[in-house]
């Protein structure tokens, strides 16, 4: 065998259909889109949920919920990350962006209680959870939320 001589498998390769190109192509006269009609016609441009006039499903069925627009986001950082640092190191969030623990700056940063930490840190965060401050406080480290002034972003 060599590769001059492969070929595709049988009924792999399909040939595209050419509309509207005469009677002996079998999709000549109206191109397959039928006869008359709106969709028929040159230069139609309908949206996605149209249903001919009906009332679009879209906007028959009732609307739900709402949206809170003071929701607050938060990136979260699980204190088993935390234990990468040295001993006596104040992590904040500059520290936490520099070093990989957090993506992007989006304004608020969690520290959660999942993994064991055995450093002595100083963490500075926008909110703790109840078991992270625990460990935290257990590890000899303390748990300082961040001032209210967002001058210093990461």
């Amino acid at each position: 065998m060599f590769l001059s001589e492969l070929s595709p498998a049988k009924g792999s390769r399909k040939r595209r259909k050419r509309i509207g190109r005469g009677p002996g192509s079998g999709h000549g006269k109206t191109a397959c889109r039928g006869s008359k009609g709106q969709k028929s016609r040159s230069g139609v441009k309908m949206n996605p949920g149209f249903e001919g006039g009906q009332m679009p499903l879209h906007r028959r069925l009732p609307k739900r919920g709402f949206t809170n627009i003071f929701r607050q986001e938060y990136q979260e950082v699980n204190i088993g990350r935390l234990a990468g640092f040295e001993a006596g190191t104040t992590v904040d969030p500059r520290l936490m962006r520099d070093s990989g623990l957090i993506a992007k700056w989006t304004g608020r940063v969690k520290v959660l209680g999942n993994g064991e930490i055995g450093v002595s840190l100083t963490v500075v965060a926008d909110a703790f959870s109840k078991k992270a401050r625990e460990a935290i406080e257990a590890a000899g480290g303390t748990a300082q939320l961040r001032t209210e002034s967002k001058e210093t972003q990461p």
